[in-house]
């Protein structure tokens, strides 16, 4: 079932998550229903609280990006069918180098901006059947994770821009909160009375 995603401005995506049980009721479901939204909506993360739960759950799927041809072969070969569900997640640590990209997101749409992150990032979590993982990514798979992990942590992309530059776009963030905006998917909006 594709779930409306909530938009700039509603509180559940300033809420740290809290850890899910390995008995949460309907996870397999809620997972199901998370894919099919970020596909419907052309993305290539989701995190729990973007579809309203302040719970620490989100997905990846980067082949999007694998048909990229400014990457490597190399690049384009670890970010395709590279798709995973991170629960419970901790991020361990984040090495290299700052590195600026653009970056977007399904709760944000329209908005675009570079943000620094660090190149390495190393993250424990367990999957969708609560088996334990402590991985190491880098580059644009590392981004990605990154960029999720900040929402379970109650963190926006926008957060992490110049003061100057969140002064620019302090409309276009309001009238995503106030639904003045069109996005190619079902969305809730704060302060509307239904998503739409």
């Amino acid at each position: 079932m594709i779930l409306p995603i909530v938009a700039y401005g509603d509180p559940v995506l300033r809420k740290v998550g809290t850890d899910l049980p390995n008995d949460y009721p309907k996870l397999k479901e809620l997972v199901e229903n998370m894919w099919e939204t970020m596909y419907n909506a052309n993305g290539v993360g989701l995190a729990a609280p973007q579809i309203g739960l302040p719970i620490r759950l989100f997905i990846v799927d980067t082949t999007p990006f694998s048909k990229d041809e400014d990457l490597s072969e190399e690049e384009q070969k670890q970010l395709n069918g590279f798709k995973k569900v991170f629960i419970n997640a901790q991020i361990e640590e984040e090495t290299g180098d700052e590195w600026a990209f653009s970056e977007g997101c399904l709760s944000i749409p329209d908005i675009h901006e570079d943000v620094k992150r660090k190149d390495t990032v190393t993250i424990s979590y367990v999957d969708e059947n609560f088996k334990a993982h402590t991985e190491t990514y880098d580059g644009l798979l590392a981004r990605v994770i990154q960029h999720e992990y900040d929402h379970i942590e109650g963190i926006l992309f926008t957060d992490k821009l110049s003061t100057l530059k969140k002064r620019m776009l302090k409309s276009k963030l309001t009238n995503i909160s106030k639904g003045n905006i069109r996005a190619d998917y079902r969305m809730r909006f704060p302060n509307l009375k239904k998503g739409r």
